[in-house]
């Protein structure tokens, strides 16, 4: 019996720049053969993992860094001060064993860093802390050997939750990857959007003090932006997600937080020029047991300024049409469906999903998915 969970939400941004490319213009992508604002995945997974920080212990996150060696040598430290002149040595040694590549940095005062990011969770650094401290206990006076299959076996278990959901590859040690459970697809407008520039002055304030200097600014400069109704989507395979964590509690507890953090989210690009933070105009959520389904194609036809309703509405409307067409054609039949959102419109969703707030939707799905894991 799978579980699979889907998130739509549709989202106005006001005048903004929430993601940008190498030359500082807000992203943009093709789609329906019209120019659409665009916020790529990556950009709202790594909002999403910043909200984890208020929403889960700590000790159930991860870090991902190429620092490993210091904060390996920090835990071994902690465990056994008497090994802290020995810790950045075990520390490169443990790491070493578990196939994470170490390297020398530029700087020679830096300790040595890993040849790539390394995503690991608090409780695997502090396994393989635990095992640079017994490997050296072990060794007595002898010179220290860190076992191998330890150390990968020490890295491959206690997951933590976002390295459960978003996974984790590791180059040189292809065993210590992990399948990522979540999805998430670049945001969309539902709608054409040109770029638009605001061009700024700033005003030198010691300058405009001296009445001999002239009124000039002190800088110009232009700022690109634009402004969008956001279609935005995420899945999480509950079954993938309980594998990585081998835990149901703890599966539960994640789906809540991710759902939670995705859908309150925003990158924080230009955020304090532009203020742009806003809460979502329609939020479904809905649980298969057949396969993830994005409802993209709602939007292929780019939302007029004309439609009825005005654009919010519109696409709230074409979103749940969508949504029947597809259930009908392919013979789909939603486990359970949540609409989250203020006003009428929301109740365009009626013929798919129980009308709920984000606190009792949430709450739904935890207790839904609890049931569904029990053995």
């Amino acid at each position: 019996m799978r579980t699979i969970v889907d998130i739509h939400v549709l989202q106005t941004v006001p005048p903004s720049n929430v993601n940008r490319d190498d030359t500082g213009s807000p992203k943009t992508a093709t789609y329906g053969g019209s120019r659409r604002a665009r916020v790529s995945s990556q950009a709202w997974k790594r909002a999403t993992r910043d909200a984890f920080d208020t929403l889960l212990d700590p000790r159930e996150l991860g870090v991902r860094t190429k620092r490993v060696v210091e904060l390996l040598r920090d835990e071994i430290t902690r465990i056994a001060p008497e090994l802290a002149d020995q810790a950045v040595e075990l520390a490169t040694l443990t790491l070493k064993a578990a196939d994470i590549k170490v390297t020398a940095p530029r700087k020679k005062e830096a300790l040595d860093e890993a040849e790539f990011l390394v995503f690991l969770s608090r409780r695997q650094i502090e396994n393989l802390a635990v095992l640079a401290v017994e490997s050296t206990q072990a060794a007595g006076d002898g010179a220290v050997k860190v076992d191998r299959s330890a150390a990968k076996a020490r890295s491959d278990r206690d997951h933590s939750v976002d390295i459960a959901m978003f996974g984790r590859m590791v180059a040189s040690a292809t065993d210590l990857n992990v399948e990522a459970a979540v999805q998430v697809a670049h945001a969309l407008s539902v709608h054409a959007v040109s770029n638009e520039y605001d061009y700024f002055t700033a005003v030198d304030d010691h300058k405009r003090a001296d009445d001999e200097e002239d009124a000039g600014a002190g800088m110009i400069g232009t700022v690109e932006f634009n402004s969008s109704t956001l279609y935005r989507y995420a899945n999480i395979d509950v079954d993938q997600l309980q594998g990585n964590l081998g835990d149901a509690a703890a599966t539960r507890r994640a789906v809540e937080a991710f759902t939670k953090a995705f859908i309150t989210s925003m990158p924080t690009g230009k955020q304090n020029t532009f203020a742009n933070r806003t809460l979502p105009d329609a939020v479904l959520i809905v649980v298969r047991e057949t396969q993830p389904i994005n409802l993209v194609g709602a939007y292929e036809n780019a939302v007029g300024d004309g439609e009825t309703g005005g654009r919010i509405t519109a696409s709230v409307a074409r979103l749940a049409k969508h949504a029947v067409e597809l259930h009908e054609a392919f013979d789909e039949n939603p486990v359970a469906a949540w609409a989250v959102g203020g006003g009428e419109r929301i109740d365009l969703l009626g013929d798919i999903a129980e009308r709920a707030s984000l606190t009792a939707a949430i709450s739904s799905l935890s207790d839904l998915v609890s049931e569904r894991l029990a053995p």
